[in-house]
């Protein structure tokens, strides 16, 4: 027995050493909350400086959006802001004549709109029967609802701003939407500064009728201009 003690004895200090030198394993737990976290993190940074999800909400932007469309707005392009800050990182370039933006509601900047820039700083804008004049001339806009704009011009104007030419300020953008007769804009409520602008809306990724229960394919995944 004395004899088997002893040689047993090597070979259990042996294992244990083994053991000892050998990494410990982390835990499933510890992996998975590492992974969810990270997750995460690349998600709000995602979110933050690159890429960002938007609802629609109205009607302001038919036939282009819907109510029910699923967006993705570019925040890299223009450069993202800042969390909690209107500053803006260096981006690609500055938002143009045509933009379909997302901005800071300037009557309440909790609240965030989604209209098309149709006047850009420096520029002079006019509407008139919801035709748009940039500089004296009348502008293109094949994305203007059908029926938005009459055929016969009735003189007449509402608006609170641009019924006469207006010179749109430096670093500021007029905004419309591109359904003319129902679109809470810059018509009633001024212009948009640029560091509001979060972003340039570029994608429908979905898209649900909340009427008809239903989803419309052929939405999905359509390119905004």
């Amino acid at each position: 027995m004395p004899m088997r003690d002893s040689e047993s004895r090597p070979e259990a200090q042996a294992a244990v050493a083994e053991q000892a030198a050998r990494p410990r394993r982390k835990s499933q737990v510890r992996e998975y909350s590492e992974a969810i976290i990270v997750a995460v993190l690349l998600a709000l940074v995602i979110r933050a400086f690159v890429v960002q999800a938007f609802t629609i909400p109205s009607g302001s932007m038919m036939e282009t959006l819907l109510v029910g469309d699923y967006i993705l707005v570019n925040k890299f392009l223009f450069g993202p802001e800042i969390p909690f800050t209107d500053t803006h990182l260096p981006g690609l370039r500055d938002p143009a004549r045509g933009d379909i933006v997302v901005f800071k509601y300037p009557n309440d900047e909790s609240r965030d709109f989604i209209k098309r820039i149709v006047a850009l700083g420096g520029e002079t804008v006019q509407v008139r029967d919801n035709r748009v004049y940039v500089n004296g001339q009348p502008t293109d806009e094949p994305y203007v609802r059908p029926g938005s704009v009459p055929a016969a011009p009735s003189g007449h104007c509402g608006y609170l701003y641009a019924c006469e030419p207006t010179v749109v300020p430096p670093g500021s953008y007029f905004v419309m939407g591109d359904n003319r007769d129902n679109s809470q804009d810059s018509r009633y409520w001024g212009f948009v500064k640029r560091e509001k602008i979060r972003g340039k809306a570029f994608l429908i990724y979905w898209s649900w009728n909340g009427d008809r229960h239903w989803l419309r394919w052929r939405r999905l995944g359509n390119w905004l201009p």
